[in-house]
């Protein structure tokens, strides 16, 4: 399958919707670089801090098939005001390639200018509805996918949000949610 993936992370990252969304790609055998828009040391929101795979001045954009920005605060806005960021996000839609936005994040796009008239999901609170008002809003689903773009609302919608991921690229998001127990969830 080959398909890789970039998650990119900036300080103030949600940890648990980049990092569970790194865990599921890399079970379902998707390379998933974690790709810092900063240093090679990145704080989430929770003051967890990593190690990155690469800086994303160490790394060629054309190489990935995909895309994933987490939200978390101040993480997605960081990744809003950063132009390279805005760059590879207007580069993978010119390209029909897949980009990834969960919680906050989708305000990326909105700045990208890659949603008018596009369904779209974010954190559902007003601020993030009124920031993405050119958008086809969508109130009432988890994930949300129109054409090459996906997203998604939070923290607890990530396990879904990552498996469509998974299917996306053509992994088998099937047994590995049953090898995660995701299906036992009631």
């Amino acid at each position: 399958m080959n398909k890789k993936v970039a998650i990119l992370l900036a300080n103030g990252f949600e940890e648990g919707e980049a990092l569970l969304v790194v865990d599921i790609l890399r079970r379902g055998n998707i390379i998933c670089d974690i790709i810092s828009i900063g240093e090679e040391m990145v704080t989430g929101s929770h003051q967890i801090t990593i190690k990155s795979d690469y800086t994303i001045k160490e790394i060629k954009k054309d190489t990935y098939d995909m895309i994933v920005l987490p939200g978390g605060q101040p993480g997605a806005d960081n990744l809003r005001d950063e132009k390279e960021v805005i760059n590879w996000v207007k580069d993978f839609n010119e390209k029909k390639k897949w980009i990834a936005a969960i919680c906050a994040a989708p305000q990326v796009l909105e700045k990208a200018g890659i949603i008018t008239n596009r369904k779209v999901t974010s954190y559902p609170n007003e601020k993030y509805k009124e920031i993405l008002k050119k958008s086809n809003y969508v109130d009432d689903e988890i994930v949300v996918v129109d054409d090459n773009i996906i997203t998604s609302r939070g923290p607890a919608t990530t396990f879904p949000f990552a498996y469509m991921l998974l299917e996306k690229l053509g992994g088998d998001s099937k047994s590995l949610k049953k090898a995660m127990l995701y299906n036992d969830i009631k």
